[in-house]
């Protein structure tokens, strides 16, 4: 048995013209310049591909990104509205009242010199609730030259005064004041809820 078919033949003449085809300078450039051309192309295809898959994945994560930062956004003003609402229920119900109980009198100088600009010289009458008026004698006799009658009314809430120089008549009202804080903080308390549910 031969092995001669494994063996390259180097009877045979590479260059007999029968099996080579010669190509022209001409030809071979256009060869050359169309797998340039296809080459290129590719490239910029394959560039193109890539940029456009690179700008879905960065737009991606940009998203991604944003989420999260949404959600620990809201977890953060939900910490914080939840660590702040005793400190504020604390602050409304306690020191509040109290700050207002210790400016009650100065607040009530303030009005009466504020409507004793407008009518001078009139005599002022000041009504306020049962045992208010031994704290605010002094305060009125230092601070006004004019007359202040002064009336404690046994039906008046704390925190509420009536003040009245001729026509001019205010009115005070701790009481109504924090009523409304307290009802603006359960407002704002129950609307940071909802936001914070509702993301």
């Amino acid at each position: 048995m031969s092995i001669a078919h494994l063996l390259e033949d180097f009877d045979t003449d590479p260059l007999a013209t029968d099996k080579v085809h010669l190509m022209t300078e001409d030809t071979l450039e256009e060869h050359r310049l169309t797998a340039f051309d296809a080459g290129y192309a590719a490239g910029w295809d394959d560039a193109a591909k890539a940029q456009s898959d690179q700008k879905t994945e960065v737009a991606a994560s940009l998203v991604r990104t944003l989420e999260d930062a949404s959600f620990t956004y809201q977890e953060a003003v939900a910490q914080v509205n939840a660590a702040l609402e005793p400190m504020f229920r604390r602050l409304v119900d306690t020191v509040l009242p109290r700050s207002l109980e210790d400016s009650y009198g100065l607040h009530i100088v303030e009005q009466l010199r504020d409507m004793a600009r407008e009518q001078t010289a009139q005599p002022a009458l000041l009504v306020v609730p049962s045992g208010a008026g031994r704290v605010l004698k002094p305060m009125l006799d230092r601070e006004f030259a004019m007359p202040v009658q002064l009336v404690e009314e046994a039906s008046l809430p704390p925190g509420q005064a009536s003040l009245r120089i001729a026509d001019i008549e205010r009115n005070i009202d701790y009481e109504a004041l924090m009523n409304a804080i307290k009802s603006a903080l359960d407002s704002f308390t129950y609307q940071a809820r909802e936001a914070t549910r509702n993301g």
